[in-house]
Formats: structure tokens, C-alpha cells, sequence
């Protein structure tokens, strides 16, 4: 069971965090109410999405107090945890992305020197600046219309409707397009996300010293280039892309890696 703890946690807390919503609009539970844009936690504390919160701005509307300090306790809270933690322990799409990369693995899918000809990571930046531009043009928040995020979330809570195509574009894509397409290439609030999570307090750190070189931690890291450091010295991750997942500390045979308290005295 060691080798999928973080796993099994992470699942535990998208399931939970689906629930709870789940509750919020079949029985009137308070502990967590709204969407992943905007919620309320135990019908007090205001929690928004930072991405979702620019858009809004973008298209004029005027948000009220609590939104904004919503975004900002997002932020902050991403701020420690790592941003893109989001994407791997709160994200539901991040389920349907896991599989279709597991898949790949067990049919020998992955190609690296394919992946990256056509697309390449910096991608959903340049969505996400699209997205604002957008909402600032039609006076609607761009990308939340057709965000997958939103439409799998509506999907559990009330039923999939046509929106169940975009779930499994995704994973087909992510099977037999781009590994780790959607969310390391294309999703806006990853992108959103990592610029966060640059200056966040927990990393995984990497121990040089214990470290055997099987690179098992870099075949199953959905971000593999943040683990540039394996088997040459003992640094932290400080990539904003990296996730948070966990992965990387399951797979580890040598205990070379686990997580630990950034320092920001030095680069480790």
C-alpha cells in the first residue's frame, strides 16, 4: 500500500470534495457549497478561483467583497501547499487524466519525441491570456463556458448530458495524442496555477545521496522535467509545475524523495 499512499489520498480527497458538493445540492449540506469557480466552506469562508475571478473582472462586472477575498484565501492557501496541488488533489478532471495515462503506460504509448513536435507546454499560457482577452471582448467568462472542470462537476452532481464529450475528448487525448495533454499543455488554470505555486512552502526534496537512478519517480511524474535533479545532487522541486502529487515519493524504492519545508535561504 505504500507505493499508492498519495494516490488513495488524493483520490479520497476529489471524492470527498465531489460529495460534499454533491450534498450541498441534494440535501442542503453547508460544509461545502457552489462550484470549483466559487464556493463557500461551512457557509462562512469565501473560496474562488483565482483564473475564474480575473475572467469575471475582465468582462467588467463588478465582484463583491467576499469573491475577491475568496481568491485571495485561494491563493494564499496555494501559496503554502503548492499552486498546481490543486490540479492533482482537488481537480476531478485530474482522475480521467490519471487513467488515460496509466493506460498509455501499460500499452506502451509513451513517446516523447512525438508528444512534444506539436504542442508544447507553454501552450496554456498563451491560453490562458487568450481566455481574459476573450472575456474582456464578449463580456463572458471564456473559458468557464466550456471548462471541463465545471461541466464534469455539474456531470456527477446532476447527470451528464452532451458535455460528457468534452470528458472523453480528454481522455482520448491524453491516451493517443499528448501525454499529459490536457493538464500539463492545454489547461488554463494549470497554468494559472503553477504561477502560483512558484514560491510555495511545501516541495518535494530530492536526496542525491539515496538515490539508486531508477527513474521510476520520472516514468510516472505527470511533470517529469521539474525532476531534473534525480541522481545528480539534493535540491527541492522548486518548478511551479510540479503538482504535488505525490507520485514520485509512492514509487520511490531508496527513499530519495519526500516532502519536506521549502528554504528560501539558498536554492534548496
Amino acid at each position: 500500500m505504500s507505493n499508492i499512499k498519495y494516490l488513495l489520498l488524493r483520490r479520497v480527497t476529489q471524492f470527498t470534495l465531489l460529495f460534499l458538493y454533491f450534498g450541498a445540492n441534494a440535501y442542503g449540506w453547508h460544509m461545502l457549497e457552489g462550484t470549483f469557480g466559487s464556493s463557500v466552506l461551512f457557509g462562512v469562508i469565501p473560496l474562488a478561483d483565482p483564473y475564474t475571478t480575473l475572467q469575471v473582472l475582465a468582462t467588467g462586472f463588478v465582484l463583491s467583497t467576499d469573491v475577491l477575498l475568496g481568491a485571495l484565501i485561494t491563493i494564499l492557501f496555494y501559496m503554502v501547499v503548492g499552486g498546481r496541488a490543486f490540479c492533482s488533489w482537488v481537480c476531478p478532471i485530474n482522475m480521467v487524466t490519471d487513467l488515460a495515462n496509466w493506460l498509455r503506460r501499460k500499452l506502451n504509448l509513451d513517446k516523447e519525441e512525438v508528444n512534444y513536435r506539436f504542442i508544447k507546454r507553454k501552450a496554456r499560457y498563451w491560453i490562458m491570456v487568450l481566455g481574459l482577452i476573450v472575456s474582456a471582448v464578449v463580456g463572458v467568462a471564456a473559458f468557464e463556458v466550456l471548462s471541463p472542470i465545471t461541466i464534469m462537476q455539474r456531470g456527477i452532481i446532476f447527470g451528464f448530458g452532451a458535455g460528457i464529450a468534452v470528458i472523453v475528448a480528454i481522455f482520448l487525448f491524453d491516451l493517443f495524442g499528448v501525454k499529459n495533454g490536457w493538464c500539463g499543455h492545454l489547461c488554463p488554470l494549470g497554468a494559472s496555477y503553477s504561477l502560483i505555486g512558484k514560491a510555495s512552502v511545501i516541495r518535494v526534496k530530492h536526496d542525491h545521496e539515496a538515490c539508486t537512478a531508477c527513474m521510476k519517480c520520472k516514468v510516472v511524474c505527470p511533470e517529469n522535467q521539474v525532476l531534473h535533479m534525480i541522481d545528480k545532487e539534493s535540491i527541492s522541486v522548486t518548478d511551479g509545475e510540479c503538482t504535488n502529487c505525490g507520485r514520485c515519493i509512492d514509487v520511490c524504492d531508496d527513499d530519495a524523495l519526500g516532502f519536506s519545508i521549502r528554504s528560501f535561504g539558498n536554492k534548496k
